[in-house]
């Protein structure tokens, strides 16, 4: 990589990038809308709209809606949910298709089910011709409910081109899986990573340790050598931006520290050679 532009262009935004801003505690939550706004002046041209139940109410008006506006700002959107169940996943697939979105992340466990392997790979069955149909990847997230392992398994047992894995390394620490260890068993079958850096502090007294996001560059992640495993530009890989920020006491102090690890992360992406 020589230049950083190849690697820019990959670079996005997750509603998780505005987590504190569109929550009821803000005294005016964002709207959608507003944060693809917000993206494309951050001179970003990606938002993943993940974990964002809103829209799943949206008629068909409202997504042409929404679709029109991201391509006016030009924003390209992706989408983000939990869940395996064949229902769910179809509707997602339907607004998908209605914003024009290729990837939609997802975990394995929701609200609703917490499906065995076996179980799971026999929902994801039935969905993933109509996602290859499409041309819409679902990628599975690495997070602490489910082992590393298991997700490259319904991977590999799938064969499906449109079913892969969305790499975040600081969720499986919790399940005592180390960041490098996920990296390299997920590699070859990631199609989507979500960016934050993360880290130990002890609690008051010293009494364990509290697990949480800290700006880009100054915490865990092993961000060079995901780079260099994944390889993003060469396989067309989305580095979407998203923080584990701890409530900062109030909403002023939490929102303003929000934007400053995002202008913070994105100065370290867009520097990076």
């Amino acid at each position: 990589m020589t230049t950083a532009e190849p690697l820019t262009r990959l670079i996005g935004l997750s509603t998780y990038a505005f987590f504190w801003q569109w929550q009821s505690s803000s005294p005016r939550p964002l709207t959608l809308a507003e944060m693809v706004t917000r993206t494309a002046g951050w001179g970003v041209r990606r938002l993943q709209v993940c974990d964002y139940p809103t829209i799943e109410t949206y008629d068909d008006e409202q997504l042409a809606g929404l679709r029109g506006h991201a391509a006016a700002a030009g924003v390209e959107l992706e989408l983000g949910t939990r869940g395996v169940e064949p229902d769910h996943l179809g509707r997602y697939l339907q607004i998908a298709q209605r914003l024009g979105v290729t990837l939609v992340r997802s975990m394995i466990n929701s609200t609703r089910t917490r499906p065995s392997p076996t179980e799971a790979g026999a929902m994801l069955g039935e969905v993933l011709p109509a996602y290859e149909a499409a041309g819409v990847t679902i990628a599975l997230e690495t997070y602490e409910q489910v082992p590393v392992q298991t997700l490259v398994e319904l991977v590999e047992a799938a064969g499906s081109s449109a079913l892969g894995i969305c790499l975040d390394p600081a969720n499986s620490v919790a399940a005592l899986e180390h960041p490098a260890d996920t990296i390299a068993r997920t590699a070859p079958h990631v199609r989507n990573v979500h960016v934050k850096d993360f880290a130990f502090t002890r609690q008051d007294g010293w009494v364990g340790f509290n697990l949480t996001g800290c700006p880009m560059g100054e915490g865990l992640l092993p961000f060079t050598d995901l780079l260099e495993q994944v390889r993003p530009v060469e396989r067309d890989i989305s580095l979407i931006v998203e923080h584990w920020l701890p409530w900062q006491g109030d909403s002023a102090t939490t929102t303003a520290t929000e934007d400053q690890w995002t202008h913070h992360t994105l100065d370290h992406l867009r520097r990076i050679q």
